[in-house]
C-alpha cells in the first residue's frame, strides 16, 4: 500500500485527538458529582453514575474516554468496579482515576493494584485534577489512534487481517463456551482484474471502498466483524449465527451490491460489479480448528466462482 494512503488515514483520524473527551463521574454523593461536573463540563462531555453497577452498564454500552470514581460506595465499591472493567475486553483500556477522601497509603496501593491509573484526594484541587485528567485522556486518545491505524485497512476503513485474527480468536472462544454457531462469509469481486484493466487502478480503489461501504451497511450487529482479507477479497465473521441465516445474509448482500449499480462493462456475468460468496458455519469444539472453518468458506467461494459467479455457495 502506498505511503500516501497511510498519510491520508492518519489525517482522517487526527480528529480523535481534538474531539471533546468523554468523562464518566462515578460517586454516590450528588455534591461530589456536581463539583467535578463544574470543573469539566465546559471542555468535556460529562456523564454520571451514582453506583458501581450503573457505571458498569454505562461503560459496556457506551465506553467513555476516562472515569473519575469514588472508592467508598454502597454495594459494589470503586475497587470492584475497576476490577470488573479491567477484566472485560471492551472496557479494559478505559483509564480509571480514583477520587476519594481516603488518605491511607495502603488504600492507594489497593486502588493501583485494582487497575487504577491515578489517585486523587478529596477535596479536589481543580487545577491538579484538570492537569491529571488532561494527561491521561491525551495518552488514551493517542493509544486509540495508534490502535486504529494498526488494526484498520487504510483504503477501505475496514478491519485488517490482524484485527480479524484477534476477533476470530475471541468469538471462537465465546461460541465454544456457549455452544453457539460461528459463521464465516468469504467474498470476492467478480472479474476485478478486468475492472482494473478497463477503468484503472484509481477507480479500482474506489470500487474496493464502495464494496467495503456496502459490507458495513449490511452488517450491524455488535459482534459482526467485516475485514479486508487481501486484494479484492473480504471476510465477514458472524458470531452466534447458523448456516441458514448466514447464507441469507450473503444473498441479501449480493443483491445490495448489484443495487449499487457500479458499471463493469468487462464483467462476464453482469454489466455492474458483482460478488461471489462462500459461507460456512460450525459450532466450535476441540475437534475443530479456526483454519478449517476458513478453509471451508474458501472452498465454497471457489465453488461459487465455478458455478458462474455472482452467487452464493454454502
Amino acid at each position: 500500500m502506498p505511503i500516501s494512503k497511510y498519510l491520508e488515514a492518519l489525517q482522517d483520524n487526527l480528529s480523535m485527538l481534538t474531539r471533546r473527551p468523554r468523562i464518566l463521574i462515578v460517586d454516590d454523593q450528588a455534591i461530589n458529582i456536581q463539583t467535578l461536573y463544574q470543573i469539566f463540563s465546559e471542555d468535556h462531555d460529562v456523564f454520571m453514575a451514582t453506583s458501581g453497577q450503573k457505571a458498569l452498564e454505562f461503560c459496556r454500552q457506551n465506553p467513555p474516554d476516562l472515569i473519575l470514581m469514588d472508592i467508598i460506595m454502597p454495594g459494589m465499591d470503586g475497587l470492584e468496579v475497576c476490577q470488573h472493567l479491567k477484566g472485560e475486553e471492551h472496557t479494559a483500556d478505559i483509564p480509571v482515576l480514583f477520587v476519594t477522601a481516603q488518605s491511607d497509603p495502603d488504600e492507594e496501593s489497593r486502588a493501583l493494584m485494582a487497575g487504577g491509573m491515578d489517585f486523587i484526594s478529596k477535596p479536589v484541587n481543580p487545577d491538579v485534577v484538570r492537569a491529571r485528567v488532561k494527561t491521561h485522556i491525551t495518552l488514551k486518545l493517542q493509544r486509540d489512534l495508534l490502535r486504529k491505524l494498526v488494526y484498520t485497512d487504510p483504503l477501505t476503513g475496514l478491519a485488517n487481517r490482524r484485527s480479524f485474527d484477534d476477533s476470530f480468536d475471541r468469538e471462537w472462544r465465546h461460541c465454544q463456551r456457549y455452544g453457539k454457531s460461528l459463521a464465516i462469509l468469504m467474498l470476492d469481486i467478480d472479474y476485478f482484474k478486468k475492472y482494473n484493466d478497463h477503468y484503472g487502478h484509481q477507480e479500482g480503489d474506489r470500487c474496493l471502498a464502495a464494496v467495503a461501504a456496502c459490507l458495513q451497511a449490511n452488517f450491524g450487529r455488535p459482534h459482526d466483524v467485516v475485514a479486508r482479507f487481501g486484494g479484492e477479497e473480504f471476510i465477514c465473521l458472524m458470531s452466534e449465527c447458523e448456516l441458514t441465516s448466514a447464507a441469507n445474509k450473503a444473498e441479501n448482500l449480493r443483491h445490495a451490491m448489484m443495487a449499487m449499480a457500479i458499471p463493469h462493462v468487462d464483467s462476464q456475468v453482469a454489466q455492474v460489479v458483482t460478488l461471489s460468496m462462500g459461507v460456512a458455519s460450525i459450532v466450535p469444539n476441540d475437534k475443530h480448528s479456526k483454519a478449517a472453518l476458513i478453509a471451508a468458506a474458501d472452498a465454497k467461494l471457489y465453488e461459487a466462482k465455478n458455478n458462474g459467479r455472482n452467487c452464493v455457495a454454502s
